[in-house]
């Protein structure tokens, strides 16, 4: 056996032992660093900690409980209102208020105390449709708020797969590196016993060097998601995280979307608190169209005095009935009436419109799954290929038959198969992501 022949074998079986020991031992994780282990989180731990953490979901949860306060505030106009006075008045006897005032214009020194107590009888009307008002608009803050924690979410389960996504991807990347160093290594080997040329060798440095930066690219983009998915759970800094996959099966979308864009405009909270929004109009202009008619309130009082003149009796009481009726206002009662009404049907038609932009959202979304389902198969079949060509330009290339720019043309193929496979695959569960979401379905 002749001697570069006997130092080809030899290069070949140390560059295998090589690569199946590369094969052994798996890439390093690059969701840890030097500093310590990284924490690991699911998507559920991801989701309850925005709940517990992010502002717009607190900010949302605090204005349906003011609204809440706002119904109580229009139920007290229902209730008695009970008054304790206090009252010593030094007078110069007998004198009496010359200008000023239309009461009692005799003036006694005394010191009384007394309760007084008022009740709305009836404003036929006005009153309980101001409490319906404001607890529709208390019904609307409470879907307002359920519809900010599903934006959220949404906004937390995209960052959390663009996360998983990227690290996929630095995953290929680094396969993609140590792929092309065992090349260069051998192609360098094959170089020095002189069996291939420098071009060889220079061709295949080049793809180390592509595939070198395409690992950069990547690290530094599963380092913004993560950046990204720390600011939307609420963190100041960015958080090592160790995403964990959940295993779920591909289901392939319905095959009619109308059942869905029904369930959409049942279920989603943004339709609900329009609704409740153009109830609670409805019950305000109702309301303003009730200034015209008369109100009718009930006082009563009861004290005593004390520190008196002798003109003024020890216990005072009275009851007494007030009814105001409207005349004539400059039509300020008609204006306010007909500006309720316009803001009703502005409410309305926003409604309309919401429904209408919900219904295009899901369609949107159905159709996008479909596309991204249809995807899998086809980004597969692509990968499958590209290793088959992969394997083919490598025989040729160990045979002699082919050259290194046949065989690095496969490598990227390959490379660019991997990416787009491992694409399809988290695309699609962001798509079922955004589905779930414009159907508003339960988590």
């Amino acid at each position: 056996m002749s001697r570069p022949i006997f130092f080809l074998l030899a290069s070949i079986a140390l560059l295998s032992v090589r690569a199946q020991a590369q094969a052994v031992s798996p890439p390093p994780d690059a969701s840890t660093n030097a500093v310590g282990t990284a924490a690991q989180l699911t998507l559920q731990q991801a989701e309850a900690i925005a709940i517990k953490n992010n502002p717009q979901i607190t900010i949302g949860r605090l204005r349906a409980l003011a609204a809440q306060q706002y119904v109580r505030e229009a139920r007290s106009a229902l209730l008695p209102n009970a008054y304790l006075s206090l009252t010593a008045v030094d007078a110069n006897p007998g004198s009496r208020l010359a200008a000023g005032s239309l009461t009692n214009s005799i003036l006694y020194s005394r010191a009384a105390d007394g309760v007084s107590v008022s009740q709305l009888v009836t404003d036929f009307g006005r009153t309980t449709n101001l409490l319906s008002s404001s607890e529709y608009n208390a019904k609307a803050e409470d879907q307002t708020a359920a519809a900010t924690r599903a934006d959220i979410l949404l906004v937390v389960d995209q960052a959390f797969y663009n996360s998983l996504e990227t690290k996929a991807l630095v995953t290929v990347a680094e396969e993609t590196v140590h792929s092309r160093q065992t090349l260069v290594d051998r192609v360098q080997a094959l170089t020095n016993a002189k069996l291939k040329s420098d071009i060889d060798l220079s061709f295949s440095n080049v793809d180390l060097a592509r595939g070198k930066l395409l690992l950069l690219e990547a690290q530094n983009n599963y380092q913004t998601s993560l950046a990204a998915l720390s600011a939307i759970l609420g963190y100041s800094d960015e958080q090592n995280f160790q995403l964990i996959e959940e295993t779920a099966p591909i289901i392939q979308p319905v095959a009619d979307v109308a059942p869905l864009i029904q369930q959409a405009l049942q279920q989603r909270p943004e339709i609900k608190s329009l609704q409740f929004q153009v109830e609670s109009a409805q019950k305000f202009g109702s309301a303003e169209h009730d200034l015209v008619r008369p109100t009718i309130n009930a006082l009563g009082v009861v004290g005593q005095a004390p520190v008196r003149d002798n003109h003024i009796e020890s216990w005072y009481g009275a009851v007494g009935v007030n009814i105001n009726i409207p005349v004539f206002n400059g039509f300020l009662y008609n204006a306010r009436g007909k500006a309720a009404d316009l803001q009703t049907e502005a409410e309305r038609q926003k409604l309309l419109d919401t429904r209408n932009n919900i219904a295009r959202d899901v369609r949107n979304a159905w159709h996008d799954s479909l596309r991204a389902f249809e995807r899998l198969s086809v980004t597969q079949q692509l990968r499958d290929q590209a290793n088959l060509s992969l394997d083919l330009a490598k025989a040729r290339y160990d045979l002699g038959l082919g050259s290194i720019v046949e065989f690095t043309q496969a490598e990227l193929q390959k490379t660019e198969a991997d990416i787009q496979d491992t694409d399809a695959k988290f695309q699609y569960r962001l798509t079922q992501i955004v589905l779930a979401f414009t159907i508003a379905a339960p988590k």
